[in-house]
This record gives structure tokens, C-alpha cells and sequence, in this order.
């Protein structure tokens, strides 16, 4: 019992010091919160992403806080401590989040001509974002109706691509920065045909690709079948994933998790 007391004292003590030094930012060339013990296997490199279903990740940190994304309200267990939104769908956002969410970040803005302008630090994680448009009702397009939010943690740049519906431009490819993981939408055409879904992944070199938003039957197969001559592909037997910045894979992966 002294022996476990004696490690959980330990092990607050060295997140509590790694949260007063801050974590540098290196994606970009550019309070205290307890923490969960059963998030101990985590190193100081590593972070754990879980599928939550549609578009939904839950992004875990060695300090034990818990990003989702396109947070819809439902589906993630616990109360994140930050929520990401996008608003092309109802199911990428809820217009009610539970008020015990720390940072609530929506990836559009209701002020005309403004984009949304995140950048926010808890504890051992910083969210930014870099707006992208959407199509809106016919065929017109919402300038920075999309936001593709960058997730920075345990020397990893996490990036969830949102409801992405054109490909990027170079000053959106600079405002990312570095990518070691992506999650990508690979429905097909509700947001971009594979093709174009193809172009982007290799313009942003990331190596570790995580597919999401398989709409339509079918639709992951053939994303599976446009990326395998590019990129290697991996089947896992879990919805969830540690991901280390000192053991990224060699080659471009995709993580085929099995509720995809």
C-alpha cells in the first residue's frame, strides 16, 4: 500500500512540474487537472486516439486529458475537456455542449467575415485551427465554414481534416504546419471524390493516416484501393491506437480500425 501510494505521489508530481515548464510547440515553424491513473501507460512521447463512430476521435494524453473532435454531443464516454465542432452536419456538432467542457471550439464563425481564431492550452495540450470553406446550399460556397483543428501533444501533431470539401492551398498547407497523423473523411463525394482525397494526404506527408466518414457502403473499400499503390495499409483489432513520435512508421500507414 506505501509502495502504491507512494508511485501515484510520484507520478503527480512529475506531470504537475511538466505542466508549470509548459510544452513547447514544435508543429509550426513558429490550471492543474488530475490525472487518470489507467492513463499511465502512456509515455511522455505517446498519445492514444480512439474511434468514436462517423467523424468522432477521442485524442488521450500522458497527462490524461481528453480531446474529441466533431463532437456531437454524445458518444465519448467521459466529458471531454475540449470539444471540437464542425457545422456542415448536425451530426459534426451540438448546439448544447456539456457546460463541465473546459474549451468548447466551434470551426466556424457567426460573426460575418470573420474566421474562426483558436488557440488554446490545456495542461499538456495545445488546439489550433486553420479554416477551410464548404459548399453550402446551391452549389454556393461558405468562405471559412470548415476548420481543420491541430491537436499538439507529447512532441505529435494531430490533425483532424473536419468536413474538408476542396483541396488545400499553400497558405493552408503553411497555417498546419508539420502532420504526423491525419484524420481524413473518405466518404467519396460528400465531402471530396478519393482522387482529391489522394492529393492532399500526399501534400500534407503524414505518417499516420486514419480514416473516417465512410458514408456510404462501398466508400471505405474503394478509398482502401485508391491508397494502397501510395501508402501501406494496416488492419487493427481495436478502435484505438497509441501513437508514439519515436516509433512512427517508415512509410505513410493507413489504420483501418474495425467500426470504420
Amino acid at each position: 500500500m506505501i509502495r502504491l501510494f507512494s508511485a501515484i505521489f510520484i507520478l503527480l508530481l512529475t506531470v504537475s512540474t511538466a505542466r508549470a515548464a509548459g510544452p513547447a510547440s514544435d508543429c509550426l515553424a513558429m490550471a492543474g487537472y488530475p490525472v487518470r491513473l489507467q492513463l499511465a501507460k502512456l509515455g511522455p512521447d505517446q498519445a492514444n486516439i480512439t474511434y468514436a463512430g462517423h467523424s468522432t476521435f477521442i485524442i488521450e494524453t500522458p497527462a490524461g486529458i481528453r480531446a474529441a473532435t466533431d463532437y456531437a454531443g454524445f458518444g465519448v464516454g467521459a466529458v471531454p475537456d475540449v470539444a471540437t465542432m464542425n457545422h456542415a452536419h448536425s451530426s459534426h456538432y451540438t448546439d448544447n455542449p456539456d457546460p463541465a467542457i473546459r474549451h468548447v471550439l466551434r470551426g466556424w464563425s457567426e460573426v460575418p467575415g470573420m474566421p474562426a481564431s483558436h488557440d488554446v492550452q490545456e495542461a499538456d495540450l495545445r488546439v489550433r485551427n486553420v479554416t477551410t470553406d464548404i459548399r453550402g446550399g446551391s452549389g454556393t460556397r461558405e468562405t471559412d465554414g470548415n476548420s481543420i483543428f491541430i491537436f499538439e501533444t507529447a512532441g505529435l501533431c494531430i490533425g483532424h481534416l473536419g468536413h474538408l470539401h476542396h483541396e488545400l492551398t499553400p497558405s493552408h498547407i503553411g497555417g498546419i504546419g508539420r502532420l504526423d497523423v491525419v484524420m481524413v473523411a473518405v466518404d467519396g463525394g460528400l465531402t471530396m471524390p478519393v482522387e482529391n482525397v489522394m492529393t492532399v494526404l500526399k501534400e500534407l506527408n503524414v505518417r499516420v493516416i486514419l480514416p473516417m466518414h465512410a458514408r456510404f457502403p462501398g466508400s471505405l473499400e474503394r478509398f482502401i484501393a485508391a491508397a494502397r499503390p501510395h501508402f501501406e495499409i494496416q488492419n487493427l483489432a481495436t478502435n484505438d491506437i497509441i501513437v508514439s513520435a519515436a516509433a512512427l512508421p517508415a512509410r505513410p500507414t493507413v489504420f483501418i480500425m474495425p467500426s470504420m
